[in-house]
């Protein structure tokens, strides 16, 4: 092969398959070459072939949108408003009883055992009126009081610990796709440099240059560059379905014509089969121009890259922010956190069922007054003054009793739930900074981690594969030798994209495990 169909050749591989390193290098990255050059953006920016009008969403924007729409908030807030409904019953007064009804019927016994002056009465004949009033006592009505605000105060702890935990799985959803879509970028980049390269090597197949033995290895070669693109395509689509699941969105809603690039050669084809047959000649498969007909005239790059998503999630995924704050300003943090606040709070509101259940030791009284009216029979003998009817007026007050071992076994119920109610609050510390800690072990891994990739590993699998790129050139290395270096590059590339993404999710879990907001990545 001739030194100028060489350089050539690897210009094609080179250029766009490292088109997508880190954006921000540290100061010991290596220099420009005509056959690396350096990334023209951020990662995180390539535009993907998305439908029309699909929304783009940053990380900021997602978060947003959670804390209105996300259903596991929206019912935490209904447990709020059902708790201050709640305290309306429990502070007021026990409602008063009325009641009223008549005699309908009537009659005379004799000492003979005969009745006599059988009769009927009239609603407005005889008439009973009555009200019946419970006198609580032991301030049954304060205390029921107090455990009402004590449970609003749960309830009002476990929205913040919704959100909290809802927010880091949509952090961890949203980083997770852009690291899908990351690795998409890379993939894509790979395949564009493939696909020029191989049209140069079908050239010089056509043109009698090289054997078509060539052609064949590197066609085997690039296929595990070619999975990665539908790998990431479908990471990515999950992704976004996690995300928009998360903000109350129909995963499945999207505009038409998702999936199709035409500057990247991207057409899907018609899910009829898995592979449909290429387009014929007199019934003999049609080889791609400038190749002739045979094994290497096959399909060699996928078709479909991308199925239609809701969103496009947006972010840059390249930044590497600085945690801010010290591990002992951390953990004091932690008796903060949300779900911390709530079991304190449901220790205080079982102590004050435990001195509702305790008030009612003191019996409550019931008192009853009544009013009634009946006319008399007129059969009656006379009187000085004929007497028409009979009003009585009555007064009764009642008080439960046998109630102690009732009352004994409510508090001893009461008691025990304060008990394990301060066990479930010890507990939930004790988790809470067993989160701390793995989340603080995990943000450290990941940021030594990164610390290698973008300062030292990333440079090396360039310039290995410089050396054999310039090996190859002197003739000292074959071009499946570039292959396996780009490889080691595209592999070494991937691995970054994954530290990055642990040390942005290490740092949402600092966030999650401490409750100190600010910690996550702004993307």
């Amino acid at each position: 092969m001739l030194p100028t169909a060489a350089a050539a050749l690897l210009l094609g591989l080179g250029a766009p398959a490292l088109a997508q390193a880190p954006a921000a290098l540290p100061p010991a990255a290596a220099p420009a070459s005509p056959l690396l050059p350096l990334p023209p953006g951020p990662t995180g920016s390539l535009p993907l072939p998305l439908g029309k009008g699909t929304q783009v969403v940053t990380l900021a924007q997602a978060e947003q949108q959670l804390i209105d729409r996300n259903l596991a908030v929206i019912a935490a807030r209904r447990g709020v408003d059902a708790a201050r409904a709640n305290r309306l019953v429990a502070s007021a007064l026990p409602p008063p009883q009325i009641s009223i009804g008549n005699t309908f019927a009537q009659f005379n016994e004799t000492r003979g055992g005969s009745i006599q002056g059988a009769r009927f009465f009239s609603p407005t004949s005889n008439i009973a009126a009555g009200i019946q009033v419970l006198i609580e006592r032991g301030n049954k009505r304060t205390l029921r009081t107090r455990l009402a605000e004590d449970q609003i105060g749960v309830a009002e702890a476990q929205v913040l610990d919704a959100v909290r935990i809802q927010l880091f799985t949509l952090r961890q959803a949203f980083l997770g796709a852009l690291l899908a879509r990351a690795n998409l970028e890379v993939a894509l980049g790979n395949r564009m440099s493939l696909d020029r390269t191989e049209a140069l090597l079908r050239r010089q197949l056509r043109d009698g240059a090289i054997p078509e033995g060539d052609l064949l290895r590197f066609q085997a070669s690039r296929l595990p560059f070619e999975v990665d693109v539908p790998n990431n395509a479908q990471a990515y689509a999950a992704g976004v379905a996690a995300v928009a699941t998360l903000l109350s969105a129909d995963p499945a809603a999207f505009q038409p014509g998702a999936g199709q690039l035409d500057a990247m050669g991207i057409r899907p084809a018609m899910p009829a089969g898995l592979a449909p047959p290429p387009a014929t000649i007199r019934g003999t498969p049609a080889a791609p121009t400038g190749t002739p007909s045979g094994p290497a005239s096959a399909p060699t790059t996928v078709q479909t890259i991308l199925s239609p998503v809701a969103f496009d999630l947006r972010g840059r995924f390249d930044a590497v922010p600085q945690l801010g704050i010290g591990r002992e300003e951390l953990a004091q943090a932690i008796e903060s956190r949300a779900d911390v606040v709530a079991a304190q709070r449901q220790v205080s509101a079982a102590n004050s069922n435990r001195l509702l259940a305790e008030a009612s030791r003191s019996r409550d009284v019931t008192v009853n007054g009544s009013w009634g009216r009946s006319r008399l029979s007129q059969d009656l003998p006379f009187a000085t003054a004929p007497l028409s009817a009979n009003d009585a007026f009555a007064i009764q007050l009642s008080i439960p009793i046998f109630t102690n071992r009732i009352v004994e076994g409510n508090v001893g119920v009461a008691t025990a739930q304060a008990g394990q109610a301060e066990a479930q609050a010890r507990a939930a510390r004790l988790q809470a900074r067993a989160d701390f800690a793995a989340a603080w072990a995990a943000y450290e891994q990941a940021r030594a981690l990164l610390t290698l990739y973008t300062g030292g590993a990333l440079n090396r699998a360039e310039e290995a594969f410089r050396s054999t790129e310039a090996a190859y050139l002197a003739g000292g290395r074959t071009l499946l030798d570039v292959l396996d270096a780009l490889r080691t590059l595209n592999a070494t590339r991937v691995q970054a994209n994954q530290a990055r993404y642990a040390y942005l999710l290490a740092l949402a879990q600092l966030e999650q495990a401490t409750g100190v907001s600010g910690i996550a990545p702004r993307l």
